[in-house]
């Protein structure tokens, strides 16, 4: 008796990539909002507003660390207070385009507490909108404003030092002043008006 060949189900590309999890993304998809999509390298964060389309998700609105430079910021926009003014300037371009209520879409990024993406968070809830969370996921004050970054600089000297931070000191740059560039940054994005979580 001849043995029947067996039915191999082939996945779909992104999930065999490992790029994307459909289960995930259905229950995301499910609650019929806009997402906060957050993408980070070590040097740069990108954040985008994605509308789901059948055809392919259409990008509404998007910001980058990048963008930062044309409001005085001259420091890393890797990491935490980079993170957060991308999301509060996503968050006021949002608000012009009369957006108000998102849902957050991590994709395949480890949710701990207090990361890039969560200050990205803190930045959008601070220019006005509304996103389902957990406060206690956000960063610190302390740690949105670089303290930490400014701590860690004060410790450590010579090669170390010029090893760590290399970059700011080829741009003449302090860490000890980050607290100081980050409100004077986010008052040029915010307006000069100090956003307050809902």
């Amino acid at each position: 008796m001849k043995k029947k060949d067996k039915t191999y189900r082939v996945m779909f590309r992104r999930k065999r990539e490992g790029r994307t999890n459909y289960k995930k993304r259905l229950n995301i998809l499910g609650s019929n909002k806009l997402r906060l999509v957050v993408r980070k390298s070590l040097k740069n964060i990108q954040v985008g507003i994605i509308d789901y389309d059948p055809k392919g998700d259409k990008v509404i609105l998007s910001s980058h660390s990048r963008e930062l430079e044309k409001f005085g910021w001259m420091l890393n926009k890797g990491n935490v207070p980079a993170a957060y003014l991308t999301g509060l300037l996503l968050g006021e371009k949002a608000k012009k385009q009369g957006l108000s209520e998102l849902v957050v879409d991590i994709g395949l990024n480890a949710s701990v507490k207090g990361s890039r993406i969560y200050a990205v968070l803190a930045g959008i809830l601070d220019a006005g909108l509304k996103i389902a969370h957990n406060p206690k996921i956000l960063p610190s004050k302390e740690r949105i404003m670089g303290k930490h970054i400014s701590d860690f600089a004060s410790k450590i000297k010579g090669e170390v030092f010029e090893k760590q931070f290399g970059g700011y000191v080829k741009n003449n740059l302090n860490p000890a002043d980050i607290s100081k560039c980050f409100e004077d940054t986010k008052g040029k994005i915010s307006g000069g008006k100090d956003g307050k979580r809902q």
